[in-house]
């Protein structure tokens, strides 16, 4: 199968590209960036394509080329970064988002996998627990543009019939997170004491950020988009990893567990915990279970063992 993915040499399309790459998919990558360092040891068995997703002509040759069955489009601008210049976070999460699916419906691609995240819902969830159904009403500028693009996919579902099926990842950990972002403390803590560097945690010990390891948020996507289309009904998809939801002192109770030498703290952002505390909701993903058989792998000790199991190889 020829696939394209935006924003593929990033944390996520990366490990996606390595899982496809090993079944046999074509697989082109389409990154602003063009750094390949993710991507190093499968660079033989994929192609790289340079461009920015806000850019309508970069967007147009990148699916022209590669002539994808499947575009997985993840290439956005994170919360942080969005916050610091909406306008920039419009250019390359609404008309990107444009772009690519008006790229996929002149190049005749039948199938796009949309990145969206938790961050559509924002204040709307008030019985306590986020399904796909709650009321949408987003805080940061970043859920604003996620929204737009789950409802702009609706209406190329409805008026062009392109299948379209998006995913909404709660914190994604895993190596090598390099974006900011309000709740990157959850891999940050884990990669920095790996490394003997000091580490303090902006939240609450007891905070509780809905979160979903790499690999399991990877696998999740490409079963979604393997799923048959007469299952999908929801369209748009909560995905959240194995329960309970671990809090953040209990993230670093199992990261000193293993690394005794670990120096992690804890000063809360006073600003940043009330955004959180209205936002970090348990997540209800049962639609997600029942439509395309979603099942995460990776508990918090699972996790923890494999993150630092990925960090020991990659020095290795």
């Amino acid at each position: 199968m020829r696939v394209l993915i935006t924003g593929g040499t990033g944390f996520v399309g990366a490990e996606i590209a390595r899982m496809l790459v090993a079944r046999g998919d074509e697989v082109t990558l389409f990154s602003r960036s063009g750094a390949t360092d993710r991507v190093a040891d499968i660079a033989d068995g994929l192609t790289i394509r340079r461009g920015d997703v806000g850019d309508f002509d970069h967007v147009l040759h990148a699916v022209k080329e590669a002539a994808p069955e499947v575009i997985y489009h993840l290439g956005a601008m994170l919360s942080v970064p969005s916050e610091a210049d909406p306008s920039g976070s419009i250019q390359a999460n609404v008309l990107g988002t444009f772009y690519v699916f008006e790229a996929a419906r002149l190049f005749d691609v039948p199938k796009v996998l949309f990145a969206s995240s938790m961050a559509v819902f924002g204040s709307g969830v008030h019985d306590g627990v986020m399904r796909d159904d709650s009321i949408q009403k987003p805080t940061l500028i970043y859920g604003a543009t996620k929204l737009f693009g789950e409802n702009l996919a609706s209406f190329y579902r409805r008026k062009y019939g392109l299948d379209v099926r998006g995913f909404r990842y709660p914190s994604v950990v895993g190596p090598g997170v390099s974006n900011p972002g309000v709740v990157q403390y959850t891999s940050w803590m884990i990669e920095e004491s790996a490394k003997g560097n000091p580490f303090v945690v902006w939240v609450k010990p007891e905070t509780r950020c809905p979160l979903l390891y790499y690999k399991d948020a990877a696998r999740g996507t490409i079963e979604l988009a393997d799923a048959p289309a007469d299952r999908i009904e929801t369209v748009h998809y909560l995905m959240d990893g194995v329960p309970p939801t671990p809090s953040a002192g209990e993230i670093a109770d199992a990261v000193r567990a293993r690394i005794p030498t670990a120096r992690i703290s804890f000063e809360p952002n006073l600003e940043t915990q009330a955004l959180l505390d209205k936002a970090l909701l348990p997540i209800d993903d049962s639609a997600a279970e029942r439509e395309w058989d979603w099942q995460p792998r990776f508990d918090l000790d699972a996790m923890v063992d494999d993150f630092l199991r990925e960090m020991r190889d990659r020095a290795s």
